[in-house]
């Protein structure tokens, strides 16, 4: 089953409420997103760890041949 976008953010944003989140649907099948993370609470952490922290809060979506979300491509920063 195919997750939609609105899911994805809602799911980021419990972990990181003042993030702007960008999700994009990359080849319109509800399988395959980009996702750009803004967030202060990334600053001084590096790029592994900001990423496993989006990761993390995607609670198991994208676990395994069963997960709902196929593909993540994934960009994390801090603001300006």
């Amino acid at each position: 089953m195919a997750i939609q976008a609105h899911d994805i953010e809602a799911l980021i944003r419990t972990a990181f409420p003042d993030a702007k989140i960008t999700i994009t649907d990359l080849a319109g099948d509800g399988n395959h997103y980009a996702a750009e993370v803004i967030d202060e609470g990334f600053r001084g952490k590096n790029r592994v760890q900001q990423q496993r922290a989006v990761y993390a809060a995607l609670k198991g979506k994208m676990d395994g041949a069963n997960g709902e979300l196929h593909a993540l491509a994934l960009t994390t920063k801090v603001p300006d």
